[in-house]
């Protein structure tokens, strides 16, 4: 059976879950693009609390597939962005071990749409936790279909943590100040657990 998954900017543990259980993944770019959600938004854990990273888009009039989002680089998100990572993650442990593999997404690679953005920000997550998925992305628009696992609306800010996978839970960076965070970015995760994050995404 397939999973069915949109397509997420550093994407939740609950997605990175998902793409670790070994099933082939579809990641539908043809979804129309939604508002206050994961496509364009991930959430880590700031000094006080959950913290929002939104990457600004173009907006148009109507419905656009995601696929045909495009960024809108007058602002300097990136570089706030990165900053905002420095901060929460300097002082984690697996920070500056996997640095140089977002550092250049973030400071150095121009991107024009979201769809490439998050890809490229997979593609190194993906690598960082040595998990190798089969991940194919739609021609068109995809129904839901009984022989799919779809997930693309059950993950979102709105929603409580899938039931599908179980939500690991492990040290982070400010719980001297605060309860656990859970289903933050895969990046709070990784920069905290390191080498184990993968294996915590498959319990």
């Amino acid at each position: 059976m397939s999973i069915v998954l949109g397509s997420f900017y550093a994407g939740n543990i609950d997605y990175y879950c998902a793409l670790s259980t070994g099933q082939d993944i579809i990641i539908d770019t043809y979804q129309h693009f939604q508002k206050q959600s994961y496509r364009n938004r991930c959430v880590i854990a700031g000094a006080n609390g959950r913290l929002n990273l939104i990457v600004p888009v173009q907006r148009k009039r109507g419905k656009s597939p995601l696929k045909e989002v495009k960024i809108e680089n007058h602002q300097n998100w990136k570089k706030i962005h990165w900053k905002s990572l420095e901060s929460a993650y300097r002082t984690s442990p697996f920070f500056e071990y996997y640095e140089h593999e977002f550092h250049s997404i973030f400071i150095l690679k121009k991107h024009n749409y979201l769809l490439d953005l998050n890809n490229d920000i997979l593609n190194a997550t993906l690598k960082c936790l040595q998990i190798e998925a089969n991940i194919n992305f739609s021609t068109s628009y995809m129904d839901s279909e009984e022989s799919l696992t779809d997930l693309r609306e059950s993950i979102h800010p709105k929603k409580e943590p899938s039931k599908f996978y179980n939500q690991p839970v492990y040290d982070q960076v400010f719980e001297d100040r605060m309860d656990h965070l859970e289903n933050l970015s895969i990046l709070d995760l990784l920069f905290n657990e390191g080498p184990m994050a993968s294996d915590m995404l498959k319990k």
